[in-house]
């Protein structure tokens, strides 16, 4: 195989509940994980040292050096591979891109060498695992427990991400309540769009609150969504700034993503859901 290409897309949370914390400082979490139709992509061909050239239209600040997460797990799946890094998805936004990234590098490194994808991804980071199959998925504990979750409707959204970047335990550190309720078990089986989106809407991200109070903007981004005809619910995606507004169907999307266009704020109409 002389070169392979692996998708790396924007990991949404439509729900993002702290249920607690470890003796370790570690969080524990409960999350519904959906994926969308947009994101980086990788490509890598044969080295025998591993490089990294980072490209795209988000590329200006990625790191490509040692600390990009892409380059640690090809030192962790131990191939030797020219990479290339194509961005489409700001960095520190909530929405995964580091952590995808990485879980595309190792499926795409697999591909390459033959070899098996190292079963302690989690040690790249607690949303390496739930990345690498790139399903709706139910996460919990620190991120290792993954569920698979069936026959889950696809949803128009538009993501918003006003430019500024959050740092995650900045954002933990600000939390008011550490042990809050988890999701609903067993989760619900959604009809169509419509019910799960009212079901979103008694479900929480409990990391909003203290994002906003580190980012006001966060709270502009959100009122803007909201404001947005057809939007039925608005919230915070991980630990922000990225947000998202949830609509009734793709032309809505792209629509209501036109209208809220600002200088310096990202905005994208995709769909959420399945395997991208």
């Amino acid at each position: 195989m002389t070169a392979v290409e692996a998708h790396a897309p924007a990991k949404i949370n439509l729900a993002l509940h702290v249920t607690g914390r470890r003796a370790d400082g570690y969080h524990l979490l409960d999350s519904l994980v959906v994926f969308a139709d947009l994101g980086d992509t990788l490509r890598a061909a044969p080295g025998a040292t591993t490089s990294l050239r980072v490209t795209g239209p988000m590329a200006r600040g990625v790191p490509d050096g040692p600390e990009n997460l892409v380059l640690r797990a090809a030192a962790l799946i131990g191939v030797g591979a020219e990479l290339e890094l194509e961005k489409h998805l700001p960095a520190a936004a909530g929405i995964g891109g580091g952590s995808s990234d990485a879980a595309a590098t190792l499926r795409a490194l697999s591909r390459l060498s033959g070899c098996a994808v190292p079963g302690d991804a989690a040690t790249l980071g607690a949303d390496v695992p739930v990345c690498l199959a790139a399903r709706p998925a139910r996460m919990r504990g620190i991120g290792e427990t993954v569920e698979p979750v069936a026959a889950l409707p696809a949803l128009a959204a538009v993501l918003v991400n006003p430019g500024v970047s959050l740092s995650t335990p900045e954002v933990f550190a600000r939390l008011a309540q550490r042990e809050n309720p988890p999701l609903p078990t067993p989760l619900p089986r959604w009809a169509d769009a419509a019910a799960l989106v009212r079901w979103l809407s008694a479900q929480r991200n409990d990391l909003e609150a203290p994002a906003r109070a580190l980012a006001p903007v966060v709270g502009e981004v959100l009122a803007a969504l909201s404001a947005s005809p057809g939007c039925a619910l608005a919230r915070m995606s991980g630990s922000g700034a990225t947000c998202f507004g949830l609509f009734p169907d793709r032309e809505g999307a792209e629509t209501a993503a036109a209208a809220l266009a600002r200088p310096g704020w990202w905005v994208r109409a995709v769909t959420l859901g399945g395997s991208q």
